[in-house]
């Protein structure tokens, strides 16, 4: 099979001559992110670290990382009262952030021509866009919720339209990265991480606006992929996401404790990917551990609909040879020579 058939028998849960990898890692430096608007030299650097991998490993999915644009930026430094975010202005289509991240977009994709692999770009919820804008304009006191949660619980539906505007920033950007950059698909990234938002208020007020950005991107594309962002071993409660429609779903299996056979069967029976800790074995492991770790994965999930993966972005300097031992593994466990 080549990638791209192999890819699409993953998704449709049929047999594949080995499970595909997909495991990614940022290009750029945690304290550089953001930072591509107003720094051209972490942007350039962002933009050719695709590069420099891809002359390591050829992977089976594509995924645009852009670290320097990331989270849509959303000024909050006037926000005081919850009816103060209603007056929030996201990004729109034509204005700097869009017009970067297409670019960021068509360049990187430039470096994969020839390779029949899936192409995807990175989303960002609109929750996960407030949040981080809040949490870096209104500083969290010790002992107190952060400003964004406390609103939510003064005022869940202010908190929700609020979102729900961002939204159709995201939906808007996903559809010129998919109609206008060769993307394929979204890997939306959602999160309620150690419970950030209560349960219930995440279910009513803040799952409706990620349910508005997915069901946009299902709308161009029927492969769209959900991310359910474990980041450092911080926990989800993945039962949030469970009526979510995806194509397929990743979570951090070692933060929630949750198999990738057991998320299949929490997901309905759709396809699933994960299995590696971020900086664990995939990291740091000899070849041998690797490979042990693959068939571990594999003993647990099987081989259909399963494609190899890890919690979330494993560390930026990782050799990228590695994931070319993690895809040898599925070879040497498809054909029964482990």
């Amino acid at each position: 099979m080549d990638k791209r058939e192999r890819f699409e028998h993953y998704l449709k849960g049929e047999p594949v001559d080995r499970v595909p990898v997909a495991v990614f890692h940022h290009f750029t430096e945690r304290n550089e992110w953001l930072k591509g608007l107003v720094n051209e030299e972490i942007f350039e650097k962002n933009i050719n670290g695709h590069k420099t991998a891809r002359e390591k490993f050829d992977p089976d999915v594509i995924k645009v990382m852009n670290d320097s644009l990331m989270i849509m930026p959303v000024d909050v430094t006037f926000i005081e009262t919850p009816d103060d975010l209603l007056k929030i202005e996201p990004p729109v289509y034509g204005s700097p952030f869009f017009e970067k991240t297409k670019e960021l977009t068509l360049r990187a994709f430039s470096f994969y021509e020839g390779s029949e692999a899936p192409r995807y770009v990175t989303g960002f919820s609109p929750a996960m866009i407030l949040k981080t804008a809040m949490n870096r304009a209104i500083p969290v006191l010790p002992g107190t919720d952060p400003a964004l949660v406390r609103f939510a619980k003064e005022a869940p539906e202010t908190v929700a339209k609020s979102l729900d505007i961002i939204a159709e920033s995201v939906a808007a950007l996903d559809e010129m990265l998919i109609k206008e950059c060769g993307a394929e698909g979204i890997y939306l990234s959602v999160n309620n991480q150690n419970g950030y938002f209560p349960g219930d208020i995440y279910r009513e007020y803040i799952a409706p606006s990620e349910k508005k950005v997915l069901g946009h991107a299902n709308s161009l594309s029927n492969m769209n992929l959900l991310h359910i962002c474990g980041y450092a071993g911080l926990a989800n409660d993945l039962e949030l996401y469970r009526d979510y429609e995806a194509a397929a779903f990743n979570w951090a299996v070692h933060a929630e404790g949750v198999s990738l056979s057991e998320g299949r069967k929490l997901f309905g029976g759709k396809p699933v990917f994960g299995g590696f800790e971020q900086a664990g074995v995939i990291y740091k492991g000899s070849r041998r551990e690797v490979e042990e770790a693959v068939f571990r994965i594999l003993d647990e999930a099987g081989q259909l609909g399963v494609m190899i993966g890890a919690d979330c972005t494993v560390p930026t300097d990782i050799d990228d040879t590695r994931l070319e031992w993690v895809r040898r593994a599925c070879e040497k466990y498809a054909e029964g020579s482990r």
